[in-house]
């Protein structure tokens, strides 16, 4: 079987490269374990809480008992199905700020500053903001294959978290993917037409329409190596996929490092231990790993209002057909309709906290509602210091890997999080909000002290489902790069990198964006084309930044 590429995994990157080879007219396979993304709970957004717990969607991932988290196994959901995680996020869509990628660059990322990469963001998307959004036109693009959108904020909610955010003495953005991420405003998401927009429907289904990519399901075991060039991928059922020109791996943060080891590739003491002939000696391989840890506060309101109203069989029937029968209704939302982006203190630059707002008080996995009507915040810290592994279980490739994010284990991310949560209840206090308010469901308000409110993060800190940073983009000579600049596996031939195990660094925000462009701004390369033309935009920075919080 070959092709002139062969891809591991069709997620946000794989199917964005997939897309680009293909219109240049390349034959391509992508590898996928998962199956099809069809039917009502992957693309219905408000059941966004069911195909990440389902064994059909998801890896099955956990990570080890985290020692600061009180030794708690998080679960860590990726997409097993067709537009990897892209099928079973919360489609929330965040750029990142544009001092995220400057820092990368900084850290030896070449070509990969905000204005390098600010070109393949407006290449990607078709961008439905709306007449509220202004400034839209240099800082978005509107032709793309990803259709983001912004929710109708129906629910009162939702504009009072942003009008308390400015009561507060917040900013108020337009468009926290445009010029200005800081402040409060109108969140966005990749969904269409009431439906989800994944990888899958904007880049891999148009690939595979071409004739030119096709999907092989199974289950990559290593990537075959000859004289030390990549000449394809071998299956665990021990077939060959043969590529005539490149190996792109796109197999998500956690499985990628995973697949990289299997090959060969890594931390050479252990690939030794576990048996694996070392190809290439890349320390890297698997460290750096980071994520966003979140925290629910919730709220009760006075009045009835909140999508606690559907939260029985007969709301549930209701909000399921009419999304069947017209795509509209509150099924048509993932309910994150509103957000914040917020600096926690005098001298940081740039925001490092995030807000997802959510009229409903509930757990994320849909598997607990707090206590009848009410609204929750999500929460956390940006920028952790934290850093943890991936590393193999076994020389099995059905093994899942054994991770470890190390969670708060930086005390920074206790000072953080404590000034998190006291932000919030600031900000809930405000007219706009307080007026809707009962009382605080959690952490609750007699939770107080810093020992009182580092209890609490301890025992419900959740992850934000933003692994990253595995096998780090850097300069050729930094015995901790894993990939250079242009994707490229150092120490080997004819194998990239093309997801968020390159990020140097985890971006403001969620990830999905950010993962979708790489595979994007990777395409290029792996084509030897030149970059898209670099932006002369300027971004927004709080000009009291030095000297103030807000």
């Amino acid at each position: 079987m070959n092709a002139d590429y062969i891809i591991v995994g069709a997620g946000s990157g794989g199917s964005a490269v997939a897309y680009r080879l293909a219109e240049a007219g390349h034959s391509v396979v992508v590898i996928e374990y998962g199956g099809s993304d069809a039917g009502p709970f992957i693309n219905m957004p408000g059941a966004l809480s069911y195909p990440m717990n389902m064994k059909r969607y998801d890896w099955g991932m956990s990570s080890e008992p985290e020692p600061g988290l009180g030794g708690r196994r998080l679960v860590t959901p990726r997409g097993k199905v067709i537009g990897g995680s892209s099928s079973i996020n919360g489609m929330v869509y965040v750029r990142g700020h544009a001092k995220d990628y400057d820092h990368w660059e900084e850290q030896g990322a070449e070509g990969w500053g905000f204005s390098d990469v600010l070109p393949y963001f407006k290449r990607m998307e078709s961008w439905h903001g709306g007449s509220d959004a202004g400034g839209g036109e240099d800082w978005r693009g509107h032709d793309g294959p990803l259709h983001v959108s912004r929710g109708a904020r129906e629910n009162p909610l939702f504009n009072a978290f942003i009008e308390a955010g400015q009561q507060a003495g917040y900013p108020v953005t337009r468009d926290y993917n445009g010029q200005q991420q800081e402040g409060f405003g109108a969140m966005e998401a990749t969904i269409w037409n009431g439906q989800r927009w994944s990888a899958a429907k904007a880049y891999l289904k148009p690939a595979i329409r071409t004739g030119r990519v096709r999907i092989e399901r199974g289950l990559a075991a290593r990537v075959h190596i000859e004289d030390g060039r990549a000449t394809g991928v071998v299956m665990s059922d021990g077939r060959i996929l043969t590529a005539g020109r490149e190996v792109v791996l796109a197999a998500s943060s956690l499985n990628t490092p995973k697949i990289l080891m299997l090959s060969g590739i890594g931390p050479a003491q252990h690939l030794r231990e576990h048996g694996i002939k070392v190809i290439a000696d890349r320390p890297g391989v698997g460290s750096n790993l980071q994520d966003h840890l979140e925290l629910y506060l919730q709220f009760a309101t006075i009045d009835p209002i909140s999508l606690f109203r559907y939260w029985n069989l007969w709301g549930k029937a209701y909000v399921g057909a009419k999304w069947l029968l017209s795509k509209t209704g509150p099924g048509a939302s993932n309910q994150f309709e509103s957000c914040g982006f917020i600096r926690s203190a005098a001298g940081i630059d740039y925001p490092d906290i995030q807000y997802h707002f959510l009229p409903i008080a509930v757990r994320y996995d849909g598997q607990a509602v707090a206590e009848g009507h009410g609204f929750q915040t999500h929460v956390g810290p940006m920028r952790s210091k934290s850093r943890g592994t991936v590393r193999l279980r076994s020389t099995d490739p059905a093994d899942n890997p054994v991770i470890r994010f190390n969670y708060m284990s930086h005390p920074d991310d206790w000072t953080e999080f404590r000034t998190a949560i006291r932000l919030t209840r600031e900000i809930i206090a405000q007219p706009a909000m307080a007026k809707f308010v009962k009382h605080e469901i959690q952490p609750g308000a007699a939770v107080q002290s810093d020992d009182e409110l580092d209890a609490f993060i301890r025992e419900h800190a959740e992850s934000a489902y933003h692994p990253c940073g595995t096998a780090r983009m850097g300069r050729r000579d930094d015995p901790d790069a894993v990939v250079d600049g242009q994707g490229r596996v150092i120490g080997v031939e004819g194998l990239r990198v093309a997801d968020s195990s390159v990020f140097p660094r985890i971006t403001n925000g969620n990830l999905n964006g950010p993962s979708i462009m790489t595979g994007e701004k990777m395409a290029d390369h792996i084509l030897g084309k030149d970059p898209l033309p670099a932006s002369n935009l300027e971004p927004w920075i709080n000009p009291d930044w030095a000297t103030a919080q807000r």
